[in-house]
């Protein structure tokens, strides 16, 4: 993005603070600013009143002379020192061809706004009155709420009239009570830990500071929510535990790691070491990673054999605390792991009694027949059956001629489900949500199939999913892995990852990059999303003559080319897909799947999307890309006289941004380089 500066020829490009700008008028950093490409400078946003000035002809240091504004730094026959001050002038400076004087731009700042600066007694230099712009932030309460304030150019201080009064020079907190501290307007000085002494953050311009000590105190920690010198009652220990204001290396009891900051000990119990937020950790807790609730323990306890947590399944030191489940005797939970918040709902349990739920799915009438929630008619259990052609209600999967399965008795019902769906509870706490997760079939009859799998992004029609409180929606896949997930194609168990911003992992199946969650291996730096680490390991297509297909996880030594036997493109035998041993055929996963989860003959996607196995000896054309339908399925738009499209892919990317960035979509594979950019043309025209 660029913007026109007043006073200046070109335009300027936007920095953010998280760039690393490095301001060639001052020697702040790491503040929003921006970068003149011709010129070749950057400087903050709070910097920019120098091109105001371009020249200034009566500087009372420098009376009879003009001085003129230089961007480039001072000129090499001169001193780049300033005359006036004696620090170095950097980039900007005001310069005097005639007498050949420098001058930084903050030796010129009283001049240019001498009536509308303050004094303060507790900051060294003069402070501009000025008007909140759209991105200055009070130094004080971090907000911006307008209004009008106090600004710094020396050392970039800005502060809201109204948070003034809350400031003191010299006060006594009760979390440093054998010298006074004062207050710091102008950053931590170098001799001391620029972080907050008590909670690690960074201080910024303003903070308490003690010099015989060098302690520093952030204002959160000193004015808005200072932390209590004693911390009594607390669920996870017996005694009173009291803060020790000081930068000291320890490990925690309560946790076992490393901290390096003011904790709170116990006297009574030999220095028993907390940090801050493990002094305060809930005693029961419910996590998403165990069906059982857990319960804070120490210290853990030797055990038999070495303990692992449930969540991150590395060892735990039985010497210090950590989550125990009392009816599962080895299962234990690291007190940091359990108390994530993609872990734990935040809900504190002890003294709350256990309700036990109800998550049968079904009620049993006799020994063959059952009452289950999905369907209104009770359904027979057949122990084989020849239904192997029929598709599961649940899992659209085929019914397979030696699987258990349970049938709806009415003729002309197709309603049929293998006998392990059928056992699906109807709660489930599952990693992918910390709340407990809810089964649901009827909400997609309703809706017609107009959901997305939170965790592989893919559109899915009807079957079974498991839904939060927050209508977040899984499918059967996705809800069904466990920790850790042993897959074929690594040799190391894989765990659920869920990826903070900017955190991006590359799947090794499909080489797409996923932002939002993943199963992996950190050490081998192996990860899946989910779509590819839930691939069925077999599928069976009505063209091979029922010969199963088999997935492979790629050949590193391959040689020669590969083709699909599908779309007749070639493969690339690195990276996944599916053969089938006795044809010897190469598929894409894409061509044998498609991007459609439960897609079934004649199921629907919203109302007007129906989905036609694309089984026939004459294939339509896609009217999006033009190519003749590859794909499993066929999508007949209703609501477009009949328009087919090869896959959704194709019809999405057709809708508005904001909905196709919904959905984690591959490309298909007949679909050329050109096509793709004739159809993102079309979609912007």
């Amino acid at each position: 993005m660029t913007k026109e500066l007043e006073g200046h020829e070109h335009l300027v490009s936007h920095v953010k603070d998280h760039d690393g700008l490095e301001c060639d008028a001052c020697d702040r950093l790491n503040v929003d600013g921006y970068a003149c490409s011709e010129c070749k400078f950057n400087i903050h946003e709070k910097c920019t009143f120098v091109f105001k000035f371009q020249e200034i002809v009566d500087h009372p240091s420098h009376d009879g002379h003009s001085l003129k504004l230089f961007t480039t730094g001072a000129p090499d026959h001169t001193d780049p020192k300033c005359h006036l001050c004696g620090n170095n002038t950097k980039r900007f400076l005001f310069h005097c061809s005639d007498c050949q004087l420098n001058l930084d731009i903050f030796c010129i700042t009283d001049h240019i706004f001498g009536p509308v600066h303050q004094n303060m007694p507790w900051h060294p230099h003069p402070l501009l009155f000025f008007d909140f712009g759209p991105t200055n932030r009070c130094d004080f309460c971090k907000e911006n709420f307008g209004g009008q304030g106090y600004l710094c150019y020396r050392c970039g201080l800005v502060i809201h009239k109204e948070c003034v009064f809350e400031l003191q020079e010299i006060t006594q907190f009760p979390s440093h009570v054998r010298h006074p501290l004062k207050l710091l307007t102008s950053g931590a000085p170098n001799y001391t830990n620029p972080r907050c002494h008590i909670c690690g953050e960074d201080t910024g311009n303003l903070l308490y500071h003690c010099d015989i000590c060098k302690f520093n105190l952030d204002l959160r920690c000193a004015i808005k929510s200072p932390p209590p010198v004693a911390l009594s009652n607390l669920k996870v220990h017996e005694h009173t535990l009291t803060l020790m204001p000081k930068l000291i290396s320890f490990v925690c009891d309560a946790c076992g790691t490393k901290g390096d900051r003011s904790p709170y000990i116990c006297v009574q119990c030999d220095f028993m070491i907390f940090h801050q937020k493990c002094a305060r950790l809930p005693r029961v807790i419910h996590v998403n990673h165990h069906d059982h609730r857990v319960s804070f323990k120490y210290p853990l306890g030797p055990g038999e054999g070495e303990w692992r947590c449930g969540v991150c399944w590395e060892e735990i030191d039985w010497s210090y605390g950590a989550y125990i489940c009392s009816i599962c005797p080895r299962y234990a939970i690291h007190s940091l792991c359990a108390t994530r918040a993609d872990v734990w709902d935040g809900e504190e349990l002890d003294g709350v009694p256990e309700e036990v739920e109800d998550v049968e799915p079904f009620k049993r009438n006799d020994d063959n027949t059952i009452s289950h929630f999905a369907h209104y008619e009770n359904l027979i259990r057949l122990d084989k059956g020849s239904e192997e052609s029929s598709l599961c209600r649940a899992c659209v999967c085929p019914i397979g001629s030696s699987c258990s399965l349970y049938k709806c008795p009415e003729s002309d019902c197709s309603f049929i489900l293998h006998e392990t769906c059928a056992n699906l509870p109807m709660k489930k706490r599952h990693f992918l949500s910390p709340q407990p997760l809810a089964l649901s079939y009827h909400l997609l009859q309703r809706h017609m199939g107009d959901e997305i799998c939170e965790a592989c992004h893919q559109i899915f029609c009807k079957g079974f999913v498991y839904s939060s409180y927050l209508k977040e929606n899984f499918d059967l896949p996705c809800s069904s892995i466990t920790v850790p997930f042993i897959h074929g194609s690594h040799d190391h168990h894989l765990l659920y990852l869920k990826l903070e911003y900017g955190n991006v992992k590359t799947c090794q199946s499909c080489g797409i990059e996923e932002k939002g969650v993943a199963i992996g291996c950190t050490k081998c730096n192996y990860f899946l999303d989910f779509r590819c680490a839930t691939l069925p390991i077999t599928v069976t297509l009505p063209r091979y003559d029922d010969h199963p297909l088999t997935l492979c996880y790629g050949e590193e030594k391959a040689s020669g080319k590969y083709w699909c036997d599908i779309c007749e493109r070639e493969t690339n035998p690195k990276t996944w897909f599916y053969t089938c041993k006795d044809c010897g055929v190469t598929l894409h996963v894409f061509c044998v799947v498609g991007d459609i989860r439960y897609a079934k003959h004649e199921g629907k996607i919203k109302y007007y999307i129906e989905l036609v196995s694309n089984n026939t000896s004459s294939r339509p054309f896609c009217h999006r890309c033009h190519c003749r339908c590859q794909g499993p399925f066929i999508l007949r738009i209703k609501k477009q006289q009949y328009k087919f499209f090869c896959s959704y892919y194709c019809y999405i990317i057709t809708k508005s941004k904001k909905e196709y960035s919904k959905i984690k979509l591959r490309c298909p594979p007949w679909i050329s380089g050109h096509q793709i950019q004739l159809m993102d043309l079309q979609n912007h025209q």
